[in-house]
């Protein structure tokens, strides 16, 4: 199986037998993921129903960047309810499926990027690559990451990041548990150790394994992702300084902020 989707920007390879398929976010230099790219990973993981014999999908960036992050267009008031919907979908479908996410980091990983990234099972980063969940900077917030991420870092260091919205590199992530191993070429490394850790082991039982690891993590997604959603929405984009610093960002431009 290989395949480009070049209207969703995911390129689709097999690699060997089959066991791991890589996904390649291929709309350089950015990478975002926008409407259709998310819907396009999403309809991939669903798919994965119908190939018994992969055990783990790796996704990657093509260039030097992971990804940006979600699109800042979409974060508008007219259009952030679906494209929030579609994010928080993706993350349903990719732990439904039962494969093991491995994502190989480059350059930026920020935002929705980094909620994808941290997501897998096991992170590959490079020491220079950047992590961040910058969206407090454009007077927003990330919802995934902040129901989630404590679960990677533990709660002092998610909130540091979701606050400050700082930008760490590889090392520290490595350091602070955001990223499992520092590699050169970290795609090379998520395939050999897929190959050293996984090739062996029956792919249904993997997948149910999986499932079970994630078991109680998705139960809190599912009962709290509706709330977080409900206070993005309804409260946070009928302020004033969430629709001025999206629209700061998108003028390149210092925002205003009321503090209302």
């Amino acid at each position: 199986m290989s395949a480009s989707q070049p209207e969703s920007g995911v390129r689709v390879e097999e690699l060997g037998s089959g066991a791991l398929l890589r996904l390649t976010l291929d709309r350089p230099p950015a990478n975002i993921l926008d409407s259709a790219m998310t819907l396009e990973l999403t309809r991939v993981f669903a798919s994965l129903e119908e190939r018994p014999e992969t055990r783990a999908v790796l996704i990657t960036g093509a260039g030097g960047h992971f990804s940006y992050g979600a699109s800042v267009e979409e974060h508008r008031a007219d259009r952030v309810e679906g494209m929030l919907r579609r994010f928080h979908e993706l993350f349903r479908v990719i732990a439904k499926s039962g494969v093991v996410l491995l994502c190989a980091v480059r350059g930026q990983c920020l935002g929705g990027g980094l909620e994808l990234a941290s997501f897998g099972q096991r992170v590959f980063s490079t020491a220079d690559a950047k992590l961040g969940q910058p969206e407090i900077v454009m007077g927003v917030l990330a919802p995934v990451a902040s129901l989630l991420l404590s679960d990677r870092v533990g709660r002092g260091a998610a909130d540091d990041l979701l606050l400050s919205g700082r930008t760490i590199s590889g090392r520290a992530a490595l350091e602070m548990g955001l990223v499992d191993e520092l590699a050169e070429d970290p795609e090379q490394a998520a395939i050999e150790w897929a190959e050293r850790s996984l090739a062996a082991h029956s792919a249904s039982s993997l997948r149910h394994a999986t499932r079970a690891a994630r078991f109680e993590l998705m139960q809190r997604f599912e009962s709290c992702i509706a709330g977080i959603e409900a206070l993005y929405l309804e409260e946070l984009m009928k302020t004033h300084d969430a629709t001025e610093g999206i629209q700061a960002f998108l003028e390149k431009r210092k925002p205003n902020w009321r503090d209302a």
